[in-house]
């Protein structure tokens, strides 16, 4: 077996690579790993899905390794990543299962755990809970008669995260209309209603999952179709969600796409003016556009960088006790609210403060002024090596002189291909295309 888990939990080909055997025995690696036994309770996990077809399937399965575990299983069905990780907290329970490929077309499926308190795991904990599936049954806890878990389902999950969500918002927002675009996955069960009871005119679209229909051509992924319906609605915005709605980005009234870089930025500008930013800090990754930390510098918020991936940001908010961190993708963490990225909880954070200032996104979010971008992608033979040849540290360090304070470099392994990527920032389109053809041609010439 391969490493199972990746940067987001264990992902694949739904019943090809991610089989239901597969998914039982995470399960119950799981519930031995995470469950914290003393001997006079059993433990308790919560279980949710998005709504493609698949998963039906590996909720039966992951629903069975956790009752042979011992576990009472909570059923939430179908909801969207976050709300699963508050309801593992809000419920107590010893740990939380979404059963979700998030942004992948249908084919594909997931399994993401939430520890008690509803928080990613630590590589650590990944490692062994890996390393149990790897042994199989032999170590595992395996009750019997009424050892045996229960399985009921948890009554009212959708609506205790509804009102979760409508709790944090401190502006109404009534007299904004906005299309939502849903997917076609688990935002659609809940995010309309969350719009409406906030006080927005809501227009819908990719609300009708059908099980195959998931983040097809829809979603974050695809705005032509919201960009179009904000049109034709002359609606003030548009809010895209991917499958299971942990991202959010957006639209204007003139479809002019808005980013996570411009919504995080939005948001810590409305937090330091409330006196709510912890430490006048935000955390981004490394390919956040410079443009945001310009922005960032010019009204007095640091910028704490971690590598790509919302667990990275996670944990920079945890440990360094900050309140607000995200990603280019729409990945927002409201660790006030939240202890995952929670795409609905970010939309109406970013409607609150078009609310609050009678502003329009296009005014907000033009205080990110974006610099011109290349990325490309280098088949090498060792990516490794590649990024630490000191030919290429002297290529990188000669175009960062070039560029000055106006530009960037960065340079990224492939975290699963023999690929290398060139990222440049530049003050033009011509700089930062001339400047990453170049290097990548001596990344090409070192591999």
């Amino acid at each position: 077996m391969g490493r199972l888990f990746g940067t987001d939990g264990v992902r694949g080909r739904a019943n090809a690579d991610l089989t239901p055997e597969l998914a039982l025995a995470v399960a119950r690696a799981a519930a031995g790993v995470l469950a914290d036994r003393d001997g006079t309770s059993r433990p308790v996990a919560v279980v949710g899905r998005d709504p493609r077809a698949s998963g039906e399937m590996l909720e039966a399965a992951v629903v069975a390794g956790l009752a042979s575990a011992g576990a009472e299983v909570l059923r939430a069905g179908v909801l969207p990543t976050p709300a699963i990780a508050h309801l593992t907290a809000s419920t107590g329970a010893d740990l939380g299962v979404m059963i979700s490929a998030s942004h992948n077309p249908m084919p594909d499926n997931g399994i993401k755990l939430f520890s008690r308190g509803g928080h990613k795991l630590p590589d650590a904990v990944e490692a062994a809970i890996e390393q149990a599936v790897t042994a199989g049954d032999t170590t595992g806890h395996r009750p019997t008669g009424a050892g045996v878990g229960r399985v009921r389902d948890l009554a009212g999950a959708g609506d205790t995260y509804i009102e979760h969500l409508l709790s944090t918002v401190l502006q109404p927002l009534s007299g904004l209309t906005l299309v939502v675009d849903c997917a076609h996955g688990a935002a659609a069960t809940v995010a309309p209603e969350v719009y409406r009871r906030a006080g927005a005119t809501v227009h819908v679209i990719g609300g009708e999952p059908d099980g195959w229909n998931i983040n097809d051509g829809i979603g974050s992924t695809h705005l032509g179709p919201l960009t179009e319906a904000v049109r034709a609605h002359g609606a003030d915005l548009g809010i895209a969600h991917d499958g299971d709605a942990d991202r959010c980005l957006a639209v204007t009234a003139t479809g002019e796409v808005v980013d996570g870089d411009a919504i995080l930025a939005v948001c810590a500008l409305a937090l330091k003016e409330r006196g709510q930013l912890a430490g006048d800090t935000v955390v981004a990754t490394v390919m956040s556009n410079l443009g945001f930390h310009h922005t960032m510098r010019a009204a007095g918020i640091a910028v704490h960088t971690t590598a790509v991936g919302d667990r990275y940001v996670l944990e920079a908010l945890r440990d360094r006790e900050l309140s607000l961190g995200g990603e280019q993708s729409g990945h927002l963490v409201f660790l006030d609210h939240a202890t995952t990225g929670d795409g609905l909880l970010t939309g109406l954070s970013l409607l609150s403060r078009m609310a609050a200032t009678g502003s329009p996104l296009a005014e907000l979010a033009s205080v990110v002024q974006r610099l011109p971008q290349t990325l490309v992608n280098v088949p090498v033979r060792d990516r490794l090596a590649v990024v630490e040849s000191e030919e290429v540290a002297d290529a990188v360090n000669a175009c960062e002189a070039e560029l000055g304070d106006d530009g960037r470099v960065l340079l990224r392994p492939s975290g699963t291909e023999q690929l290398v990527r060139v990222m440049v920032e530049a003050p033009t389109q011509e700089q930062a295309d001339a400047i990453a053809a170049r290097l990548a041609e001596i990344v090409a010439s070192c591999s």
